[in-house]
This record gives structure tokens, C-alpha cells and sequence, in this order.
């Protein structure tokens, strides 16, 4: 596979799925509440008030924060999504989409963020994923920087996360709107596959060794949506698989993550080549696509990607052009249609 945005949004899910499993005493210690903002040298304290974040820590966060540090790229599509990209501080080396979150001030990788550049953007809070480690987010909050911390399991969770986030900057009323439209496209798509059995898919998150999903992974949660279900099960949110396996179980479809392939034409062609994957009737039948990376993170582009995935593996569904997209396509500050790539 080709290095770049499918590793990292691999490595987003197999850390969130491992931090969200584990306890916390594991993970680096229990996890303070953030310190009083006060408590950072020379700055007066603002108004506050006291919220509870997706870890179930108690946080002190300014009544509407205007100095954002996001330490994963979920988020900082999520702060774009929400046209709230002004009130973005910094960002990681890894938020490059949209492309403008490459020209925020960086402050390091997820998994390793540096203290020192996210103190000198003065911050009034910090928004944390499951990709971040404990101990960074200790760190931080023991330097008075309120740290909220998020852990978006499903697609509703992630929109649930969404409108939390735009309510911690001051745009508690758009979030609601956005987050009720993107419901609504996913409760049309509902409507579009009810009657319609789900396509059974291997999801190849890796490819060697082959890595796919299990059931309960964020990933398997958006296939639901998009009409479809792992083959594999598996009680791992990543199992290894072998080749054998496969041919057992015959997928339906062969879902590849962004980064594997250059286009499905030759994700097919180059499949209907390689040993054992030639004999799958998936493969036989050209039943092999590609998924936007966008299924691999929580952030509201999601919900495009995985209508993107259903208009492929469930063709039927949409026929005829009764009702058109469910949705709008990319999702912009004012809900509307736009390109971002």
C-alpha cells in the first residue's frame, strides 16, 4: 500500500479502538480534570463554566472558546465543517484536509504533540481524540489549558460530537442545524436500502499482512449505514486474516481503503492477477471499489463518503434519479455544496 492519509486514518482507528477499550490507569493514569485557566502565568481569567467531556472528565472551558488547538485531523475537518476554521489556533503535520488546515500552525503529530508549540498559540482549549494519549492530555491540562477530550464510537456519536464541539465555540445553534441535515441524509439513505439485503463486504484495511475489520469497529458501524457488513468475524476491531479465510466466506464485494489503489479499474485488473484473489467471485465479477478515506474518520464528511459507498454497492437504490443525492455533497459553513479537494 501507498503510505500517506489511509496509514494515519488506519492508525486513528486502531488507536481509538485501543484507548477506548483499555482503562484508564493503563493509558497513563487517571485523568485530572483541566485546571482553572487562571492557572496559566499572567493571564486573567475568563468567564467559565464547567462541562463534561466525551471521557466523562469534569472540564472548566471559557463560555465560548475562541483559540482552538486540534490535535487530530477529525477534528480540524470537523472545526472546517462548521466554517469555525477562524478560531483554529494550530493543528498536527497530519490535518491537510481541507488544504487550508496545512497552512495553520503545527504542533506536531497526534501521537506525539509538543507542549511547548501549543503554549506559545495561547489556547483556551484544546480538542483531543482517541488518537492522543493520556499522558499528552495530563500534560496539558496540568498547564491550566482546558482539554476536552473526544470519543466518538458510531456515525451518531460522531455527530453528536460535532454539535458539542460547535456549542464549546460559540456556535451551539449551527451545529444543531448541520447536524440535523446530515441526520436527515442518513435517514433518507435509510429509507433508500430498507428493503434491500446488506451487501457482504471484506473492508482491506491492509493488505500485507491482510488486515480487515471486526463488527464493532467505527469503520463496520459506517458500512451498516452504506447497506453493507464485514464478512469477517472476528472478536479483534482488526483482525489479521489469511487468504483461506477469504475464499471461505466469498465477499460479495472487496472494499479497498483510499490509499491501496489508484482508481477501481485497476484495483480489478490488478486483483484478477495476483493468486487466489483471481478465483473470488467478487473479483471475477469486477465487485471490487474503492472507499473514501473520509469512512475511516469520525468528522461530518463522512456521511458523503458512506452515501458515496451505498450508491456503489446498492446501484438499484438509486435508479430512475427519483429524489436525486440524499444529501448536499461536501459539507460547507453554510450547509451547502462545495468541493474541498
Amino acid at each position: 500500500m501507498k503510505r500517506g492519509r489511509g496509514v494515519r486514518a488506519f492508525a486513528w482507528g486502531a488507536a481509538a479502538l485501543m484507548i477506548s477499550a483499555a482503562a484508564l490507569p493503563a493509558r497513563g493514569g487517571v485523568i485530572p480534570a483541566a485546571a482553572e485557566p487562571s492557572a496559566q502565568a499572567g493571564k486573567v481569567a475568563p468567564e467559565t463554566r464547567e462541562v463534561t467531556d466525551e471521557l466523562g472528565r469534569r472540564v472548566r472551558v471559557p463560555l465560548e472558546a475562541k483559540r482552538v488547538v486540534s490535535l487530530a485531523p477529525s477534528l480540524t475537518e470537523t472545526i472546517y465543517a462548521l466554517g469555525l476554521e477562524d478560531k483554529l489556533a494550530g493543528d498536527t503535520s497530519y490535518c491537510d484536509t481541507p488544504a487550508a488546515a496545512k497552512s495553520k500552525p503545527h504542533v506536531g503529530t497526534p501521537e506525539a504533540p509538543n507542549l511547548e508549540a501549543i503554549v506559545a498559540l495561547h489556547p483556551d482549549l484544546v480538542l483531543m481524540a482517541p488518537i492522543n494519549s493520556y499522558e499528552a492530555m495530563n500534560a496539558i491540562a496540568r498547564l491550566g489549558i482546558p482539554v476536552y477530550g473526544t470519543e466518538p464510537r458510531t456515525v451518531r456519536e460522531m455527530l453528536s460530537s460535532t454539535e458539542r464541539i460547535a456549542e464549546l465555540m460559540g456556535a451551539a445553534e449551527h451545529g444543531k442545524e448541520m447536524v440535523a441535515k446530515l441526520q436527515g441524509d442518513l435517514d433518507a439513505l435509510e429509507v433508500r436500502l430498507e428493503n434491500l439485503p446488506p451487501a457482504h463486504v471484506l473492508f482491506v484495511v491492509w493488505e500485507d499482512p491482510l488486515i480487515t475489520i471486526g463488527q464493532n469497529t467505527f469503520i463496520a458501524d459506517a458500512l451498516r449505514w452504506a447497506g453493507a457488513e464485514t464478512v469477517i468475524e472476528s472478536d479483534e476491531d482488526y483482525p489479521r486474516i489469511g487468504m483461506e479465510e477469504v475464499v471461505r466466506v466469498q465477499p460479495d464485494w472487496i472494499v479497498l481503503s483510499q490509499d491501496h489503489m489508484k482508481d477501481e479499474d485497476t484495483s480489478a485488473a490488478e486483483l484478477r492477477t495476483r493468486p487466489v484473489w483471481k478465483d473470488l467471485r467478487a473479483v471475477e465479477l469486477g465487485q471490487v471499489t474503492t472507499a473514501s478515506d473520509d469512512m475511516e474518520r469520525p468528522s461530518p464528511e463522512m456521511v458523503t463518503a458512506i452515501e458515496e459507498l451505498a450508491r456503489k454497492l446498492h446501484p438499484e437504490a438509486f435508479a430512475g434519479g427519483a429524489g436525486g443525492k440524499t444529501g448536499s455533497g461536501k459539507t460547507s459553513a453554510a450547509g451547502t455544496s462545495e468541493a474541498q479537494r
